[in-house]
């Protein structure tokens, strides 16, 4: 772990970014250039001490996953994050089509999202990167690790949770669609393996899941209109727009109210202090 390349690194990283670069106001006259610590801190999940710790070559050897999460706060290129993870000592990520590494230009759009629920999903249905409103409306599905990041594994394996957010006369159809989304995942060079392994895996614990597979459809999830059963704010109708990238390893998830009573409920996600539950 090169110490004083991290420190620096991250530091020049920080004070190269503005607020606006985020999806942030300016507020008050800065005293210093860049985004100050707590803000690139809680952009990445992790402490202002423990970044101050690195920044002032000092700490621990941080993980992979929070190295990610600085790339993604930091709006790193791939280049970039790769420097980052060797300076941290980590090899870094294989660029296969699906890494969860977000292009900054997709970052910068979802920063840009303050007011209605955003995130951006893997082709293996895996949330990346939440704003605050999407997290308020569908969980914190960020924080999920290992096969459960995936959609595709949790409405088959998990469906007491994962169905509690959708009518039960929806059921089917998100069924079939999230299978159609798994099998397309299943052809790709660098997706199939964990697909195939969620595949096995759901063939042998769900009897509805190798119904719904025997049917062979195949195709991403479509952009299209559904109803959320939200625990604190009630049924909110949204439009849910997927804006693919040019590989369509990833995409930017949108979700927007269909009438104004629907938008009313998005914005009480606001107000809530927790997310919804998972």
């Amino acid at each position: 772990m090169d110490r004083p390349g991290l420190a620096d690194f991250l530091r020049t990283r920080r004070e190269g970014l503005t607020p606006g670069d985020v999806g942030l106001s300016d507020g008050p006259r800065r005293r210093t250039p860049g985004l100050r610590r707590e803000e690139v801190a809680a952009r990445a999940g992790m402490s202002t001490d423990y970044l101050s710790r690195l920044e002032q070559r000092r700490g621990p050897q941080p993980s992979e996953q929070l190295l990610g999460a600085l790339a993604r706060a930091l709006h790193l290129d791939l280049d970039a994050r790769d420097h980052l993870f060797r300076l941290a000592g980590h090899r870094p990520p294989p660029r296969g089509h699906r890494a969860d590494h977000v292009p900054p230009a997709v970052l910068r759009v979802l920063d840009r999202l303050e007011d209605t629920p955003a995130m951006v999903v893997t082709d293996l249905a895996e949330a990346v990167v939440q704003n605050r409103l999407a997290v308020a409306l569908v969980g914190d599905e960020a924080a999920m690790t290992g096969v459960r990041r995936s959609q595709y594994y949790r409405w088959f394996a998990e469906p007491a949770t994962e169905r509690a957010l959708y009518p039960p006369r929806d059921h089917a159809a998100q069924s079939r669609t999230l299978a159609a989304g798994l099998r397309t995942a299943l052809t790709s060079e660098s997706s199939g393996t964990q697909a195939r392994a969620i595949v096995e895996r759901l063939t042998a614990t769900s009897p509805e899941f190798v119904e719904v597979w025997a049917a062979h459809e195949v195709g991403r999830p479509p952009s299209r209109r559904k109803t959320l059963l939200h625990p604190h704010v009630g049924a909110v109708e949204v439009d849910c727009q997927f804006l693919y990238t040019e590989n369509a390893a990833q995409a930017l998830l949108v979700f927007t109210g269909v009438g104004a009573a629907d938008a009313d409920r998005l914005r009480l996600l606001d107000s809530l202090d927790a997310p919804a539950p998972r």
